[in-house]
């Protein structure tokens, strides 16, 4: 029988892959001004499915196979449209926006989820998301919003499929037996090789003429935000709900902005600090209400979905022996 993980290492692992994401707007703009935005996401997918296919095959991880191949490959299609639109988008818009408009993920995912299980939110927890964007709003604001730019766009775009990706993670790889990181290794081997495609001949010269400040970068997120936060990502929503950890990661923007104000020499108002408060106030009752709706409607959103496996036949036992 296999031991319940406690609610309290899901919650935190979730928050620290928050964390390192909200870190890697400043990453991510620091790589793209130097390289480019296809280089610069395909270096990332690069440094991290080497690093995750070394440790792969030191632990001798088996790869999925059959249905389980494709579902990988299809979620590294997804995983890589997410990160690619993000880049490009903060390329080429405000972090005002980017920071307010990628947390629009947390509308999108419960929608999504409800509509894939069919038991529809309260509408309070809608309450608690639009005070959570609300709250990112406050946040994120301090130099004021403006027109909308084709960098929102694809910023609201990789809201959007990001919402798509948690929820199908969540729905295709729970109960399967695969290992976690020969998952999140097929993935990134699927990323690495898009990225590389739409980089193209660009990418050789980009690497060679890659500053110190540039490999730390890229290997920040292909590190922490690619191998470290992807296996925490599919390991928890094989534990928890696709809305859960889309709340518990929506607090990205907070981290982003603390970032910029420890590193980047940011400052916020108090318009900066209430903001943060709505988020975080939000963000608990947002996970107290979709956890009794679950437990109402009989799923228990902790527990992993136990995987069945037929029991094998033993031809040489004299019982079987006797029929052949």
């Amino acid at each position: 029988m296999s031991r319940r993980t406690p609610e309290l290492v899901i919650d935190v692992l979730l928050v620290a892959v928050a964390a390192v994401w909200g870190a890697s707007f400043l990453a991510a703009k620091e790589l793209t001004t130097e390289m480019g935005v296809a280089p610069a996401v395909a270096l990332r997918f690069i440094v991290a499915a080497v690093a995750l296919g070394v440790i792969c095959a030191v632990r001798r991880e088996r790869m999925p196979r059959g249905r389980g191949l494709a579902i990988a490959a299809l979620l590294g299609c997804s995983q890589a449209a997410v990160i690619g639109l993000e880049t490009a988008g903060v390329h080429l818009t405000s972090a005002t926006n980017a920071g307010l408009l990628i947390s629009l993920a947390l509308i999108f995912t419960p929608v999504l989820e409800s509509l894939a299980a069919r038991s529809w939110l309260p509408r309070s927890y809608f309450v608690a998301a639009v005070v959570s964007v609300v709250g990112v709003a406050l946040l994120v604001s301090g130099g004021g919003l403006r027109t909308p730019t084709v960098g929102d766009a694809l910023v609201v775009a990789a809201a959007a499929v990001r919402a798509v990706h948690v929820t199908a993670s969540a729905r295709l790889s729970r109960g399967r037996s695969d290992s976690t990181l020969a998952v999140v290794f097929v993935q990134l081997v699927v990323c690495a090789a898009t990225s590389c495609a739409v980089a193209g001949p660009d990418l050789p010269p980009a690497i060679a003429g890659l500053s110190a400040s540039g490999w730390l970068d890229a290997l920040f997120l292909g590190l922490l935000c690619s191998v470290f936060a992807f296996v925490v990502q599919l390991w928890a929503v094989r534990r928890t709900s696709a809305t859960r950890a889309s709340i518990l990661m929506g607090t990205e923007p907070v981290w982003a902005v603390l970032v910029g104000v420890l590193i980047g020499g940011e400052a916020i108002g108090a318009a900066g600090f209430a903001g943060a408060a709505l988020i975080i106030a939000a963000g608990y009752a947002g996970q107290a209400i979709e956890r009794r709706h679950r437990r109402a409607a009989g799923e228990d959103v902790l527990q992993p979905v136990p995987v069945r496996r037929p029991k094998p036949r033993v031809w040489n036992s004299p019982r079987v022996r006797s029929r052949v």
